[in-house]
């Protein structure tokens, strides 16, 4: 199996992958991860990869362009079978999901940063949106860790004793709205009208409503919480 990591700081996954089970996997030949520096695939100054938000707003946005470029530079020599992105409002990582991705032969993992990603990465090029709880890490190298870690264990081979697998045993309850950054056109996706129009009332009741829409879809119990 192979994993690809895109993240603002790699180096913070080097220990993880250099010791124990995961060392062993990749020592075996069972097991590739690849750091990829997001850094090192921005066309911006000073290696810039995030900008404010459009709208207005605490908190940086990784911007579109230095991650579309990675993603497409990984997939001219690699076809991942998912291409997966650690965020807290995805669906939470469980044993099934493990078992599920072990059986993938090659994985992209995408780590948030700041505020989050532009929205349009997540629209065009992620297929599955993982969390691993309702809680806000400082970026999602550590998920990152936690998914490879999970995964890599149940490699056949990875383990010495094969059947030892088998037997393993958010503020205001709200997911937040999507968010944007430079540039405002992309390939011809458009960040909404509504956040460029200058309207603060106007663009928080927008999150809000995208806020309660997406809250409704992915985690309504959060809301039957808030009721009770």
């Amino acid at each position: 199996m192979k994993i690809d990591i895109i993240s603002v700081v790699p180096d913070l996954l080097q220990g993880p992958f250099a010791h124990s089970i995961m060392k062993r996997a990749i020592d075996k030949g069972l097991l590739e991860i690849n750091l990829v520096n997001l850094r090192d695939h921005t066309t911006y100054a000073r290696a810039q990869v995030d900008d404010y938000q459009f709208g207005g707003g605490a908190g940086m946005v990784m911007m579109i362009e230095p991650l579309v470029n990675a993603i497409e530079s990984l997939q001219k020599t690699t076809v991942y079978d998912e291409v997966i992105f650690l965020t807290p409002d995805g669906d939470t990582f469980n044993q099934s999901m493990a078992n599920q991705f072990s059986m993938k032969n090659n994985l992209l993992l995408i780590c948030g940063h700041y505020k989050g990603i532009d929205q349009r990465v997540r629209d065009h090029f992620i297929t599955r949106e993982v969390s691993i709880g309702d809680y806000v890490l400082s970026g999602g190298e550590l998920a990152a860790a936690v998914l490879v870690d999970a995964i890599g264990r149940l490699i056949p081979g990875v383990l010495n004793d094969e059947t030892s697998a088998l037997t393993d045993s958010f503020q205001d309850n709200l997911l937040a709205p999507p968010v944007y950054t430079r540039p405002e056109k992309f390939r011809d996706w458009q960040v909404p009208t509504i956040l460029m129009s200058g309207n603060h009332a106007k663009i928080d009741q927008w999150r809000m409503e995208q806020s309660l829409q997406r809250t409704k879809e992915r985690r309504p119990d959060l809301l039957e919480d808030d009721e009770a």
